[in-house]
């Protein structure tokens, strides 16, 4: 089997290091492996599944005769050293959101549009992690009717800000406990809680706020679904109200959402095609209590649908509840599966 030589581009951060994960699990075919990051850990040796690897600089020179180069820098890093990833003859799947809606640049979700995939000049966008998990639960109620409509709430872990979220929780959790246990009074106790990461107070609390807000009053996240999801689903006139919401989770995105379609749909044949998408697991058995939730779906790659059921406003409405692990499918994942079509249309 040909073998390819591929480099992680932010490979110390935690999606650089689920891509390595990864990569290992799917026995990616690896010829060389190169974990590229900022000066910082340049020479450091991370443990892979391909054997130990030395850290090289982030660079120019970096990715000579690199054939795939998965991105998981931010953005500005990405758009410095696109330019050479392209003039090194790489393709680029890139994790950021500096080119997803770049016309010339394809925006994929494996399971929804491979084909767009192949119309890359060098570079493969990898969509926003809310938006990957909400259009692989609701792509086969598109194939039943056009979706026209979309209301949805994202319940998005702390982890979706970085190894540093969830021990901004912690840390809070940790004070406000020892406060109470103290004698403190009030929503904090007392603690001395200092919001680096968030906005506020993420321990014990709920934040309606991912992103800077618009002219519109969305924030940036939010418009990421309506933005993304047209172009990822073909949908030009797909309108979409959306609300972020940061929870005091670890791990896994949840989404609600009610899908507006052209048609009216049986229930039962929705539950039917959802079962059998690709990327998506039908979890749903309420007399049960049987529903998505992020310790369920935390650490692989399948988004958990579940809640679904008939919308009491609108005859043509879909209600449903899903739920999938951000950093995996939201991120690295779906890089992976991207560099997988390539690979497997040679």
């Amino acid at each position: 089997m040909k073998k390819y030589n591929v480099g992680i581009m932010g490979a110390t951060g935690a999606v650089g290091q689920e891509m390595l994960k990864v990569l290992g699990e799917r026995n990616f075919p690896i010829g060389e492996l190169r974990c590229l990051a900022s000066e910082r850990s340049e020479g450091k040796v991370i443990k892979t599944p391909f054997g130990d690897v030395t850290v090289q600089k982030t660079c120019e020179t970096a990715f000579e005769g690199l054939d795939i180069v998965l991105g998981a820098s931010e953005n500005d890093i990405a758009e410095a050293m696109a330019p050479y990833i392209k003039k090194s003859g790489a393709v680029f799947v890139d994790n950021s959101s500096a080119f997803r809606l770049d016309p010339e640049v394809p925006l994929v979700v494996p399971e929804i549009n491979p084909e767009d995939a192949f119309k890359n000049k060098g570079i493969i966008s990898n969509p926003n992690c809310s938006t990957i998990i909400t259009l692989v639960a609701i792509n086969a109620i598109n194939k039943l009717s056009k979706i026209t409509g979309l209301y949805a709430s994202t319940y998005q872990a702390t982890s979706g800000a970085g190894a540093a979220g969830p021990k901004e929780m912690y840390d809070q959790s940790e004070a406000i406990i020892k406060a109470r246990e103290a004698g403190g009074s009030g929503n904090s106790y007392g603690a001395d809680i200092d919001p680096q990461i968030f906005q506020h107070q993420i321990a014990y609390n709920l934040i309606p706020q991912i992103g800077g807000f618009g002219d519109n009053l969305y924030s940036s996240e939010e418009m990421k679904l309506q933005n993304e999801g047209r172009k990822i689903m073909h949908l030009p006139e797909l309108k979409v109200s959306c609300t972020c919401v940061r929870v005091p989770v670890e791990r896994s995105h949840a989404i609600s959402a009610c899908v507006i379609t052209e048609d009216v749909l049986d229930l039962e044949e929705v539950r039917k095609a959802i079962a059998e998408a690709p990327g998506a697991k039908l979890y749903d058995e309420p007399d049960n209590s049987v529903y998505p939730m992020p310790l369920v779906t935390s650490n692989q790659d399948i988004v958990y649908v579940g809640r679904v059921r008939k919308d009491l406003v609108n005859e043509k409405g879909i209600n449903l509840w899903c739920c999938g692990d951000q950093v995996r499918k939201g991120a690295a994942t779906n890089a992976v599966q991207i560099a997988e079509l390539l690979v497997n249309a040679e």
